[in-house]
């Protein structure tokens, strides 16, 4: 039976949400959502909350509301406009703070820039940055004039900006010339030039960053600074409609044709707003970082949107979380006193293998909420965030959502629903789920399709340019007025959910669904290992089988004996379907800058495919490491 942690009584006590009976309410979603949805400043109010055309759903109808004003201009009064937005710290160890006020200038000026380079409403204006203020200024100068932005994530080689820039016709783009990972200079400005010297791009405007050598093209690139400096302080904010869209988000662009997913602004702003206050039990003296990358849908929400919307003060970094040491992440916390902390299972892991010892050295006291987010978390790096970085007194809130919904969807409310380290627990107020299989719904204790069963308002409005695409990926399988996720997922007799990762992560082993993050999560619960990653091999009689690539604690040989002991831990707690066909032991694992594992990566190296593109790679050079060691195994 699964350990059940209950909320600190004094940390129930003071919850922002103690009432249950919001889940009740949020049966009747148009109600719900509508109480929600008065939380933000509408120039507008909408006529109609909800209008049903499967698979096409529009939130709020007629509605007027501009992102920017929600995020900025309604924070401008003397009581508010003094707080700080974002505490931004550098790799190398600069910092610089914004005020609203700040930073309300900051975005007006950059609107003016934008609209002098031609920017006009409805024009896509791409982004491709790591994470510096400039970032979230621009996306909010886009959001005031009206210009939906599309994020480029800075890892993304010049190719992968050129698929997005060239589907979404976009003539303008951002970038930086250099940025700082690991104590180097990132060439950046030369990717953008690759891609953007095969396309019809009219203007570049380029943040001065790295200080490193760069070419500007005459009449089409442009310095952030110069064109800061002569902009005027104030931009009217454009007349938005709810329905307008705010961004595109390309999804899935490492695996084939990237696809730009369509969010709109007043129902995404609503789901995020109240899933900020709500989910991390958000309070005005907080101090908020969320660990993401501005480039991933979770920066969008929870590191611009969100924490403006809901005028917190948030933490932005630029570097990684090893750098000079892997004391860098806990090194912050004190000195900012941070009090919610929202990061990957990937990183929790991480810290797991580097030893509890880098935490040991800092005052973590300051904590008071965990949050876990891009993929499901198993038992024991949740319990080790907990005990280790929580002091055993953090709830922790563990969130299942996708590029697609925009807003969390599977959360505990902390003051509220007792935790199950490992589970999502419930579906947040106003949202409705179901496990599916091929004839229906399925009791608790099958696996099967994660399915959302009613609309939600900061659901994607479509695919850009892609709408039989839109029809088929995500309504196809259970019918138009069903989301079909890709997730799988397990419901328990308590009615948690266990996630089970993305349905080509679920395994067929001689008829037998296996989720590869179970196998992942029973590799880890053995003492020695640290992390671990689990792929589909074909297999002549079962179909398919596990094959999983294990990290030891620091110290740890591998050897024949202890995979052996390794493969039969699985079988012990899971069975023995789930024993893997083969372990090969790895000192590391290849993974993006943002901390996932590039599972897709590992899967091509274990069937000899080809690799694709790990331009995205935070250490590239391990996949050759594991190649060689492959080749040694055959």
């Amino acid at each position: 039976m699964a350990e059940i942690i209950l909320p600190p009584k004094d940390f129930k006590k003071k919850a922002v949400i103690q009432d249950e009976t919001f889940y009740e309410q949020g049966q009747d979603i148009e109600t719900f959502w509508a109480e929600r949805a008065k939380m933000l400043k509408w120039d507008q109010k909408w006529d109609q909350v909800l209008m049903r055309d499967p698979p096409y759903y529009k939130w709020f109808l007629n509605g007027k509301i501009n992102a920017s004003v929600n995020c900025l201009d309604r924070w401008i009064t003397p009581g508010d406009k003094d707080k700080i937005a974002y505490i931004w710290e550098g790799e190398m160890g600069e910092v610089r703070k914004y005020t609203y006020e700040e930073l309300y200038t900051e975005v007006n000026k950059f609107s003016n820039v934008l609209k002098n380079l031609g920017v006009k409403k409805g024009d896509i204006v791409s982004i491709y940055m790591p994470v510096i203020p400039e970032l979230p200024i621009a996306m909010l100068a886009c959001a005031r004039i009206g210009a939906p932005h599309s994020v480029v994530f800075a890892g993304f080689s010049a190719e992968s900006l050129r698929d997005r820039m060239e589907d979404a016709e976009s003539k303008f783009l951002i970038t930086v010339d250099g940025y700082y990972r690991r104590g180097k200079v990132l060439k950046h400005k030369q990717k953008s030039d690759e891609a953007v010297d095969k396309l019809d791009v009219s203007k570049v405007v380029v943040v001065k960053r790295g200080g490193n050598d760069i070419t500007m093209v005459p009449n089409r690139d442009y310095w952030w600074h110069d064109l800061m400096a002569e902009a005027d302080e104030y931009c009217t904010p454009e007349e938005i409609d709810s329905e307008d869209l705010l961004f595109l988000m390309y999804t899935s662009g490492t695996t084939g044709k990237p696809k730009g997913v369509m969010h709109s602004t007043g129902g995404y702003l609503t789901g995020v707003l109240t899933t900020m206050k709500w989910v991390f039990d958000l309070r005005d003296d907080d101090i908020y970082w969320c660990t993401a990358d501005i480039g991933w849908i979770t920066g969008h929400s929870y590191m611009v949107y969100g924490p403006l919307v809901a005028h917190s003060t948030s933490i932005l970094y630029e570097g990684s979380p090893d750098y000079p040491s892997p004391a860098r992440w806990w090194e912050i916390i004190e000195k900012y006193k941070v009090t919610i902390l929202y990061t990957a299972p990937t990183a929790i892991r991480m810290f797991m293998r580097w030893g509890a010892q880098w935490l040991e050295k800092h005052n973590l006291k300051s904590l008071r909420l965990l949050g876990s987010v891009g993929e499901p978390i198993n038992p024991e790096a949740w319990l080790w965030y907990y005990r280790h970085v929580g002091n055993n007194a953090c709830p922790i809130v563990d969130t299942w959502w996708m590029t697609e919904t925009g807003m969390q969807m599977i959360t505990p409310l902390p003051g509220i629903l007792p935790l199950k380290p490992g589970s999502a627990t419930r579906p947040f107020p106003g949202v409705a789920v179901e496990i599916r299989g091929p004839s229906g719904a399925l009791p608790p204790g099958e696996k099967g399709d994660l399915v959302i069963t009613q609309p939600w308002p900061s659901m994607l409005r479509g695919l850009y340019k892609a709408p039989e695409k839109y029809k088929e990926e995500y309504w196809g399988k259970y019918g138009p007025e069903a989301f079909f996720t890709g997730d799988g997922a397990i419901m328990d007799q308590d009615n948690y959910l266990w996630l089970l990762g993305r349905i080509g992560d679920v395994l067929n082993v001689a008829g037998h669904r296996l989720g590869t993050a179970e196998v992942e999560s029973a590799l880890v619960d053995y003492p020695l290992v640290t992390e671990a990653a689990v792929v589909g091999i074909p297999d002549e009689i079962k179909g398919q089988v596990p094959f999983a690539y294990v990290s030891l604690a620091a110290g740890v040989e591998p050897s024949d004996d202890l995979k052996d002991k390794l493969m039969k831990h699985v079988s012990k707690i899971i069975g023995p379907t789930a024993r893997p066909k083969d372990i090969l032991f790895s000192d590391d694992l290849p993974k993006t800058r943002s901390g996932k594992i590039m599972r897709r990566v590992l899967r091509n190296l274990a069937t000899k495919e080809e690799i694709g593109d790990i331009t995205t790679l935070s250490n590239p050079e391990i996949v050759q490491v594991i190649r060689e060691r492959l080749d040694k195994k055959a």
